[in-house]
């Protein structure tokens, strides 16, 4: 038997792929908004905390 026949037996796989999918693209919209509304001076801030020792 191939994979895919043990997953259509589970109950809901539908609703948990779809919200799976759901979560992951939202988080890197998020992320991208994010990007591109924070102040560019912040991020060079941000970006210099790893070398400050």
């Amino acid at each position: 038997m191939k994979f895919i026949h043990y997953i259509e037996k589970v109950s809901g796989v539908d609703i948990m792929g779809l919200l799976s999918l759901v979560m992951f693209v939202s988080f890197f919209i998020i992320m991208l908004v994010w990007v591109f509304r924070t102040n560019k001076n912040k991020l060079k801030e941000i970006s210099k905390i790893p070398l400050d020792n």
